[in-house]
C-alpha cells in the first residue's frame, strides 16, 4: 500500500466507519467525498449520534457537516421496512448544511449526490420530489376533493415556501447508477456492485467493501432509549409518545396516543414506531387505528410498522392528506396507487367538522405546510360538556404565513381571509392542546400561542431545549407521561379477554367461558420468563395487552406474540414439556389459566381432536419467518383449515399460475435450470409472485428431488397484510437476482 505513513500511524485514503445496523460512513478527504451508506430512517439522527455530522462556523455563518453522497440499498424493503429513506439526509445536505441556501460558502454549485441501482434511484427521485411538495398540480388538488378556487391558493401558498418554484428531484440532486463495472462517482472515488446489495469503494490504490444486507439478527435501530412502561387503559386519555422532530437523537419525532372506550389510535406513525409501542407495552394489534397529519417522513416512516398485523388497520385523514402520503408511499416502492387500500382500512374525514369514529369526535383543520397536513381537534362527551385534546402537528408560524401574504399580481403566497382563518383555527381554545413549535420557514412558534386560552399546552417537535419565554408558555414532559381527560370506571382487559374466548371457541356455551374467565388476571415484568422450554406448566397465559417472544433457540427460531394469543396451548393440554420458551418483551397483561381446567373446558366442547389434527400445522407454520409475528390465534386457524400437504416426486414442475403459495415442508426445489438460479429447501417458500401479477414472470420452478410441500390459496393470505407486505417484499428482491442472473 502507498498509505502516507508518520510514524506509527497509517493515514487511510479511505475510512469506513460502521454507524449502526445497515448503516456506513465513508470518507476519502482526497475526494472531498463524504458517502452515507444506507439511508433508513433516522439515518440523520445516527450520524449526529456518531459525532459525523457536527456544527462548524464560517465567516460568521454556522452550518452543520456531514455527507455529500448517498448509496441507497439494492432492495426497497428490508425486515418489513423502508431500507431507502434519504428525504432527510437530503434536507440535512440541501438546508443543514447549506448547499442549496443563497450566498452560503457551501452552495458551490456541486449537487449532492444519489448513488445506486437505477430502479432505486428512480424511486427516491419520485419520493423525494412527493416528499418536498405533495400533490403538484391543481388537477392533482381537485382530485382529492378541494376545490378550483382553493386548489390554486394551495399551488400559490406551495410555491411560497418553496422560494417561488417547484422544482424537479434532477435539479437539487446529482445520480449515478451503480452496475458490476467500476464507475467514477467524483474527484477520482469509484464504486461498482459485487453482489445484491454488496458494493466496492476504489479510492487511487485503496479499496473498501461495504455490505448493506441486514444479517438474520440485525434489525434498524434508534439512538435512544426508551424504557419501559405499565401504562393503565382509561376511558379517554392522551399518551405522550414522541416530542422531539426529525433531527432529535434522544426522543421519538413529534407523536401521541389516544385511548378511548378500550381502543387504542395513533396519531402519525414516526420512525422506530415497533420500539415505541414495547416500551408502552402496547402490541402492535391492540391498535384500532392511525390518524395521519401528513407524509414527511417523521410523521410517515413507520407505516410499515402498521401493516405487520393479520388484519388492516384503520387510516383516518382527510383526502387531501390521504392521496398526498398515498403517491409519496407509492413512488417509495414503486407500487400501484390503488395497493394503499390492500395495507389499510380507509377513512376519509371531512375538514372542518365533526366526523364521528366510534364515540370519538375528531374535526380535521387545514394547516399550511410545504405538503398537505391536517392537523386535529379530538373531543368526548362527558359530565359537563366535552373534553378535547389538539394536535398540532406540523403548523406555521404566523410571522411567515404574514410574509407569505399575496401582493398584487403574485403568483405565490396566501390571501388575508386564508391567513386570518388559519389563526383562528390554530387559536381554538381545547382542554389539553400540543403544538409544533420547530420554528424556521414551515414549523411553528411557541410565542403565538402566549395567549391560547387552553387549559394546558404542550411544546413539542423540537430538538432544543425549551427557552426561559417558552417555559412560560408551555409545558415539556417526558416520554410515556399520560393526560387522563375522561377516567374509566370499566376492566377494558377482562372485556378483551371476553371478546377473544368468545371470537375463538363461538360454539363454547357463555358459562364456560366465563369459568376460564374467573382465572387470575396477571401484569408481567419486562424480560419475565413465563414458560420455560422443556418443563411441564400448571397454567398457561391467555395474552390481553403487550408483546411476548416465543423462542426456539436450537432451530433459531423467534416468534413476535401479541394480544388474543394462548401461549403453550398443546403443552397445557397434553401435559407435556414446553417446546419454546415464552418471555414477556413489554409489560404484558394476561389471563392466567390453570391447565387442568382449559383441559376440562377443552373436553367438554369436544374441542381436542380439532386442536391435535391441526398442531402439525401450526407448528410448521410457527417456524417459518413469513409466519413470525403478529398472526393471531383466529387467522391462523384458518389458514391451517386451508392448507394442504402434498408430496411430488422428484422433477416436477410447477404451474404459478394456480395461484397457490407454496411452503416446503422437506426436499428440495430448483428455480431456473441452466443456471438455477435459487435453490429453495426446507422452510422456505415460492408461488408469492400470483398475489401481484396475474401473468407470472419467474422461470421454472421444479422439485429437486422428492419434497413434502404444503400449499395455501392466494386468495386466503392476500387481504392478510403482515403476509403480503412480506411476500413483497421477498417478491422484489427475487425479481432483481432472476433479472440478473437470466
Amino acid at each position: 500500500m502507498a498509505s502516507l505513513v508518520r510514524g506509527h500511524d497509517v493515514i487511510k485514503k479511505i475510512n469506513k466507519i460502521c454507524v449502526s445496523a445497515g448503516i456506513f460512513w465513508i470518507d476519502v478527504p482526497g475526494a472531498d467525498l463524504r458517502v452515507l451508506c444506507g439511508c433508513p430512517a433516522d439515518s440523520v439522527k445516527h450520524l449526529i449520534h456518531s459525532g459525523l455530522i457536527i456544527s462548524e462556523e464560517d465567516h460568521g455563518i454556522t452550518y452543520e457537516t456531514g455527507p455529500n453522497a448517498i448509496l441507497l440499498s439494492d432492495s426497497m424493503l428490508q425486515k418489513g421496512n423502508f431500507a431507502n429513506m434519504s428525504e432527510f439526509p437530503v434536507l440535512q445536505m440541501l438546508y443543514n448544511q447549506g448547499m442549496l441556501l443563497p450566498n452560503h460558502p457551501n452552495n458551490t454549485g456541486i449537487k449532492p449526490i444519489l448513488m445506486g441501482e437505477k430502479e432505486q434511484i428512480h424511486a427516491q427521485m419520485k419520493y423525494i420530489y412527493r416528499g418536498n411538495y405533495g400533490l403538484v398540480s391543481i388537477e392533482e388538488l381537485m382530485d382529492a376533493g378541494v376545490s378550483e378556487h382553493d386548489a390554486e391558493e394551495m399551488i400559490h401558498m406551495k410555491k411560497a415556501f418553496a422560494f417561488g418554484a417547484i422544482r424537479e428531484s434532477e435539479e437539487i440532486l446529482d445520480t449515478c447508477i451503480i452496475e458490476s463495472e467500476r464507475v467514477e462517482i467524483r474527484n477520482g472515488l469509484a464504486v461498482k456492485r459485487i453482489g445484491f446489495n454488496r458494493f466496492e469503494f476504489y479510492y487511487e490504490d485503496e479499496a473498501v467493501t461495504i455490505d448493506l444486507n441486514l444479517t438474520p439478527d440485525e434489525q434498524y435501530t434508534s439512538t435512544f432509549s426508551l424504557g419501559f412502561h405499565n401504562i393503565k387503559r382509561e376511558y379517554f386519555s392522551v399518551i405522550h409518545s414522541g416530542e422531539g422532530d426529525g433531527w432529535d437523537v434522544h426522543r421519538p419525532s413529534m407523536s401521541s396516543i389516544i385511548m378511548f372506550h378500550g381502543k387504542i389510535y395513533l396519531i402519525d406513525a414516526g420512525p422506530n414506531l415497533p420500539e415505541t409501542l414495547t416500551a408502552l407495552g402496547i402490541g402492535m394489534n391492540e391498535i384500532e387505528g392511525v390518524f395521519h397529519t401528513h407524509s414527511h417522513d417523521d410523521h410517515f416512516a413507520g407505516l410499515p410498522a402498521l401493516i405487520r398485523t393479520d388484519r388492516r388497520l384503520k387510516y383516518f385523514a382527510t383526502k387531501l392528506v390521504r392521496t398526498s402520503v398515498t403517491k409519496k408511499m407509492s413512488a417509495l416502492l414503486s407500487m400501484d396507487e390503488s395497493r394503499f387500500a390492500d395495507y389499510f382500512e380507509i377513512h376519509d374525514l371531512d375538514f372542518d367538522r365533526w366526523n364521528d369514529v366510534d364515540g370519538l369526535e375528531v374535526k380535521p383543520i387545514f394547516s399550511p405546510h410545504p405538503v398537505e397536513t391536517n392537523i386535529f381537534i379530538f373531543r368526548a362527551l362527558w359530565e359537563n360538556g366535552y373534553r378535547s385534546y389538539g394536535h398540532f402537528a406540523d403548523i406555521s408560524s404566523f410571522c411567515v404565513m404574514q410574509s407569505m401574504l399575496s401582493k398584487e399580481g403574485a403568483e405565490d403566497g396566501i390571501s388575508q381571509s386564508f391567513y386570518d382563518k388559519v389563526r383562528e383555527d390554530y387559536l381554538t381554545p381545547v382542554d389539553i392542546k400540543k403544538i409544533d413549535i420547530g420554528g424556521g420557514l414551515i414549523h411553528g412558534n411557541a410565542c403565538d400561542f402566549k395567549d391560547d386560552e387552553s387549559n394546558k399546552i404542550i411544546l413539542a417537535h423540537t430538538a432544543l431545549a425549551l427557552t426561559d419565554e417558552q417555559k412560560e408558555i408551555g409545558s415539556d414532559l417526558p416520554f410515556a407521561s399520560v393526560d387522563v381527560l375522561i377516567p374509566t370506571h370499566q376492566n377494558f382487559a377482562m372485556q378483551r379477554a371476553y371478546t377473544f374466548l368468545s371470537d375463538d371457541f363461538p360454539s363454547a356455551p357463555k358459562h364456560q367461558l366465563r369459568s376460564l374467565l374467573n382465572s387470575e388476571m396477571v401484569t408481567i415484568l419486562p424480560g419475565t420468563i413465563m414458560i420455560k422450554d422443556g418443563v411441564v406448566n400448571d397454567y398457561l397465559y391467555l395474552v390481553l395487552s403487550g408483546s411476548v417472544e416465543m423462542i426456539d433457540s436450537k432451530h433459531h427460531t423467534k416468534v413476535k406474540l401479541y394480544a388474543g394469543s394462548l401461549l403453550a396451548e398443546l403443552s397445557a393440554l397434553q401435559r407435556c414439556p414446553a417446546s419454546h420458551t415464552y418471555r414477556s418483551e413489554s409489560f404484558v397483561q394476561a389471563l392466567k389459566i390453570s391447565s387442568q381446567l382449559y383441559a376440562d373446558f377443552v373436553r367438554l366442547n369436544a374441542l381436542y381432536d380439532d386442536i391435535e389434527r391441526l398442531g402439525e400445522s401450526w407448528h410448521f407454520l410457527e417456524n417459518l419467518p413469513l409466519f413470525d409475528e403478529a398472526i393471531s390465534y383466529i387467522t391462523l386457524n384458518q389458514i391451517v383449515d386451508q392448507i394442504k400437504l402434498d408430496v411430488y416426486p422428484a422433477d416436477h414442475c410447477f404451474d404459478l399460475q394456480d395461484k397457490q403459495l407454496y411452503l416446503v415442508k422437506s426436499g428440495k426445489v430448483h428455480v431456473g435450470a441452466e443456471p438455477v438460479l435459487e435453490t429453495i429447501e426446507e422452510w422456505g417458500f415460492f408461488g408469492e409472485a400470483s398475489i401481484f401479477f396475474n401473468d407470472i414472470r419467474y422461470p421454472e420452478i421444479r422439485t429437486a428431488e422428492r419434497s413434502e410441500i404444503y400449499r395455501i390459496p392466494i386468495d386466503i393470505i392476500k387481504h392478510i397484510p403482515i403476509l403480503n407486505w412480506k411476500l413483497f417484499e421477498r417478491h422484489e428482491k427475487r425479481e432483481k437476482l432472476y433479472s440478473r442472473s437470466l
